[in-house]
């Protein structure tokens, strides 16, 4: 990654420092810079085994690979918080740890925010004359949020969600969806309508 970038997606942590009383937007801030720097791999994949001295080359690459991981996504987190918090949370050695310990000390924020964000999904519907592509985004939009704040649709939910927010005029196209058994993701809905 150039050094640009790099500055700005420090500027975007460094300007929304966790206090506490942000942790919503702090942790989709965090995971905007740690996708965008590859980085958010080791918050869902456990540290592996250190491999013994005749492991494999591959292994000791895929270890040495998620310890660096692990370090710059630390360093994302930890300069990101507070100085208290930095200071609280400092020798923890895996950054999902650390992460796991600010959701409990700041999760329920995440989950007022989730219940909030699901209403808003499921109450949107697209008013009739207005084009597809809009809402859909919209929709999307509604379900990255949801994701961010930890919630677990499975695909098949999103698409028959999104289907159901559409106005009468798409009846026909959601009955062709149900009985020809189409199974899109949510890029080929997009294309399709």
């Amino acid at each position: 990654m150039s050094s640009s970038s790099f500055n700005l997606l420090s500027a975007i942590l460094n300007q929304n420092k966790l206090n506490g009383q942000n942790y919503v937007d702090w942790k989709r801030n965090l995971d905007i810079v740690l996708t965008a720097e590859g980085y958010k791999n080791v918050l869902t994949n456990p540290k592996p085994s250190e491999p013994a001295p005749d492991s494999s080359q591959e292994d000791k690459d895929k270890f040495d690979k998620w310890v660096k991981a692990n370090d710059m996504a630390k360093c994302y987190i930890l300069a990101s918080m507070s100085n208290v918090l930095q200071h609280q949370h400092q020798y923890y050695t895996v950054a999902s740890d650390i992460l796991f310990n600010l959701k409990e000390m700041f999760g329920s924020q995440g989950r007022l925010a989730r219940q909030r964000a699901m209403r808003d999904f499921l109450k949107a519907k697209m008013a009739e004359g207005t084009p597809v592509q809009d809402h859909l985004l919209k929709m999307f939009d509604h379900l990255n949020t949801l994701e961010i704040l930890g919630a677990k649709i499975d695909g098949e939910s999103q698409i028959d969600m999104i289907l159901e927010s559409l106005p009468e005029s798409y009846d026909q196209f959601k009955l062709d969806y149900v009985l020809n058994h189409k199974d899109y993701s949510l890029s080929e809905l997009m294309s399709a309508l």
